[in-house]
């Protein structure tokens, strides 16, 4: 049985499309956004970016928080009240009170607020004690009988107060570990050359994993997203290929057509891959509901969708969407992702040089806060985009333009679209790894990026065993693609080819360097691996200090659990998937290939219950 997810709750707008500028031109709230007073009162438009920085401040979640008001009434008596906070955000909340003598609570009273945002309230990073926060009532509202609801606004947000009261202290800790961790890992491999002679594939395999690890952060710290050009809005077409997602299609689609993004420019087309629940019912349930928005939203126009015949398979839904689309950009979009309202404003910028082929955005995990699995993959999924990700982007040469949230030019999609469907290895069809295989496609003759200002969150398993199919379907393509594009990345920039070889040989070798460390060596040589393991702790050790600090969050100890369940577990998939390459399954959702391997299995069950009917005539 399935654990429920944990999500952050944002708290819904009147309106469905919030962040939709007004095609009809009339005044919207975010024309109202962008102005600001000076200390004269006079009108001023504010940039672009500090808009986006203030919708980000000003995102309402529902939560349910116990808080503590401390506050003077008019005769100057301190009050204290136990109350309950609704929603909040990084500059206000909003507490139910009972209307029980606090007339003297009024607009402009200043009280004292001690709450705590517990673990998935918020994103990540605000999870702490508040105490003693300065707060103005800004408004005071009956809500039925008896009781009453006021608004306050923080002296200052809650991201300047977390980075006062601990951010610094994190960051200092964080930043100590990494350095010496850095120290520790280069002083052992220091050690690695002493010892060369004794055993050269060890010790030269040792000092390649060092390298690469400690490059990939390196050239992290250099990379920087391309700023937003707001009049640079080139046309979109969203893509959503989907199958059997009826739980999250709704939320999908909603977050890809609620973007600040010209409606004119933007279209969203659904491809639903002949799916066996509920999914197309809950697509048409949405564009009911968004078409009862109004005309303004041009929804007829914008938001389409389509259903295949049979079922084929994601790359092939993805690409009927391609040829669908009507834009310049495609941006593809898992069924079971969720955009930021910048996302795609932010994804098309790095495509004003010409010669960029593909971007990838970031991936969060919606669902962090479900259980240790979701904890520890949020982790993982932060220093991969945060870290990995944005060293390759550093060099425009991104090996995986990542399903959940990327974009391409159409024309090179369309170009290749034919080998891609018709992908075969080894003389098996290609059914999965649609997005580095695409991606292998594109960077061989054009550049591909990173942008971490476009964020989305995706649902990942909470379950290991779910979990354990996935990583052993991405594996399989990633082995494939990765030999793959090892026949052309030496002709792009040196060091970043480098990193890509070294990359592709640590992970295959590490299932014998292992063995060799941990049964080989104190079984011949009866000696106990101490280096080895602390080498691994170390690695571990820096990914979840790289975790802190960069997102200050409470999940950094899940980098640490990663790491081990890595070596315990995940590395021994490498050699699996060496050797069953040509299998179709997902393991996560049932396609046909799902399907198919299910019925197989139950037949065999039951021939091994009754042999005796095997290969009689009915």
């Amino acid at each position: 049985m399935a654990e429920n997810d944990i999500l952050t709750e944002e708290k819904k707008d009147r309106r469905l499309l919030s962040h939709v500028p007004d095609a009809d031109g009339h005044r919207t709230n975010r024309d109202r956004r962008r102005i600001k007073r000076d200390k004269d009162g006079n009108e001023e438009k504010i940039s672009f970016q500090e808009y986006v920085n203030s919708e980000k401040q000003g995102q309402r979640y529902e939560v349910d928080l116990p808080v503590e008001i401390v506050y003077y009434n008019l005769k100057g008596k301190k009050i204290k009240i136990k109350a309950l906070i609704t929603d909040i955000s990084s500059t206000g909340v909003l507490i139910e009170l009972p209307d029980d003598g606090y007339d003297d609570l009024a607009e402009n009273t200043m009280a004292e607020l001690t709450f705590e945002i517990t673990a998935g309230s918020m994103p990540e990073g605000y999870e702490m004690n508040v105490k003693k926060m300065k707060a103005k009532c800004v408004r005071r509202v009956p809500v039925g009988e008896g009781v009453f609801r006021c608004g306050f606004q923080f002296s200052e947000p809650l991201a300047q107060y977390v980075n006062r009261k601990r951010g610094r202290y994190l960051l200092a800790i964080a930043s100590f570990f990494l350095l010496c961790v850095s120290l520790v890992i280069v002083l052992m491999r220091v050690e690695s050359v002493v010892y060369f002679k004794f055993n050269k594939f060890l010790y030269m395999y040792s000092i390649i994993a060092a390298v690469f690890l400690l490059t990939r952060y390196l050239f992290a710290t250099f990379y920087r997203p391309v700023d937003i050009d707001e009049n640079f809005t080139p046309g979109v077409t969203i893509i959503i290929p989907c199958f059997n997602e009826e739980e999250w299609i709704q939320r999908t689609i909603l977050s890809c057509m609620n973007q600040d993004y010209p409606p004119d420019k933007l279209q969203v087309l659904v491809i639903d891959d002949h799916s066996n629940d509920r999914s197309v019912d809950k697509i048409n349930e949405m564009i009911t509901m968004l078409r009862d928005e109004g005309d303004r939203y041009l929804i007829n126009e914008r938001l389409n969708y389509y259903v295949q015949p049979i079922n084929q398979g994601k790359r092939e839904a993805m690409a009927v969407g391609a040829r669908l689309a009507k834009h310049e950009l495609l941006v593809f979009v898992d069924s079971d992702s969720f955009l930021d309202p910048f996302a795609v404003r932010n994804i098309v910028q790095p495509f004003k040089d010409k010669e960029m082929g593909g971007v990838s955005g970031r991936t969060d995990v919606a669902n962090t806060y479900t259980n240790a699995l979701t904890k520890m993959q949020s982790v993982r999924y932060y220093i991969a985009f945060r870290v990995m990700k944005a060293a390759e982007g550093y060099f425009d040469a991104v090996t995986c333009l990542s399903g959940p949230l990327s974009c391409y030019r159409k024309d090179l999609v369309l170009k290749y679209s034919d080998a891609w469907l018709n992908q075969t290895f080894l003389g098996q069809r290609a059914t999965f790894g649609d997005d580095r295989s695409m991606t292998n496609f594109i960077l061989r003759y054009n550049r591909t990026t990173y942008q971490d200002t476009a964020v989305c969150s995706t649902i990942v398993p909470n379950q290991y065993k779910t979990f354990l199919k996935q990583q052993m379907r991405w594996k399989r393509s990633w082995l494939r693609e990765s030999i793959i594009g090892a026949t052309y990345m030496w002709k792009k920039e040196p060091f970043m080819s480098l990193c890509f070889y070294m990359g592709l040989v640590v992970p295959i070798a590490a299932p014998v360097v292992v063995l060799y460390n941990l049964i080989y060596v104190p079984i011949t040589h009866r000696v106990f691996p101490t280096t080895f393991i602390l080498g691994l702790l170390m690695m571990a050790l820096l990914m979840s200090m790289a975790q802190l600090f960069l997102r200050r969050s409470s999940t950094w100890i899940y980098g640490m659990w990663f790491c081990i369940y890595y070596e315990a577990v995940l590395l021994w998939q490498m050699p699996v998937a060496w050797f069953t390459f040509w299998k179709s399954t997902w393991g996560t959702r049932m396609t046909p290939a799902d399907l198919e391997e299910l019925a197989k299995k139950k037949a065999k069950e039951e021939a091994e219950k009754n042999p005796e009917k095997e290969g009689t005539s009915p």
